[in-house]
């Protein structure tokens, strides 16, 4: 599933890309500075709009068929970047040790929603910016809702673990973080369950 992934997931998502998400993406990660490390970076299409100008860059991806995609995107693009296959439940970097994170469709499929977002907030230093742009669960009570409800459990298994009905924005709350700004906007293009989304910045306060 992983190899059917990576193989397909750039083309797949291309359409989207185009409609909003290369737009978004610049927007978010123009601003990044100091040492960034992004979570579950897939393929790497968020290389472009990340600055070059950082002190450090480390990107994730523990499956290993995006990891590859990732590693020769790295050097096509001749970026300084650390890559590692760490998951976000277990991130294997000191406390404090980042000014910014980055997660961009991740945190619709790792394992706990909870414990990434805990390892976030540990490895952020005081006042670092969490940036994100996720699909999540359309509002309690819509019909799109309903329809996301009766196809999660089919759709968590075909799409690599990914959950259509998280409340995320809530669960960045509860973890401790201070929303900067916030947006809640339909993915264009994408397929219908997957198009509520939510992107900004929050911060771990001081």
């Amino acid at each position: 599933m992983g190899y059917f992934m990576a193989a397909i997931y750039d083309g797949f998502m291309d359409a989207t890309e185009q409609a909003c998400l290369r737009d978004w993406r610049a927007q978010l990660l123009a601003g990044l500075e100091g040492d960034v490390l992004e979570l579950g970076a897939g393929t790497g299409v968020n290389l472009e709009h990340l600055p070059r100008q950082l002190g450090r860059l480390v990107l994730t991806e523990p499956d290993r068929h995006m990891r590859a995609k990732l590693t020769a995107r790295v050097q096509r693009l001749g970026r300084e970047a650390e890559v590692s296959g760490a998951s976000a439940v277990a991130l294997p970097f000191e406390d404090a040790s980042f000014d910014a994170v980055v997660s961009t469709l991740v945190l619709c499929s790792v394992p706990s929603l909870e414990q990434s977002l805990a390892e976030v907030f540990r490895v952020l230093r005081p006042g670092g910016r969490f940036v994100f742009l996720e699909h999540v669960g359309a509002p309690r009570g819509t019909s799109r809702r309903r329809i996301q409800g009766l196809v999660d459990p089919f759709w968590r298994h075909a799409a690599g673990g990914c959950r259509l009905i998280r409340d995320t924005e809530r669960a960045i709350l509860d973890a401790g973080f201070e929303l900067d700004a916030v947006e809640r906007e339909s993915m264009r293009k994408a397929l219908a369950i997957v198009r509520p989304s939510i992107r900004g910045v929050a911060h771990r306060p001081s």
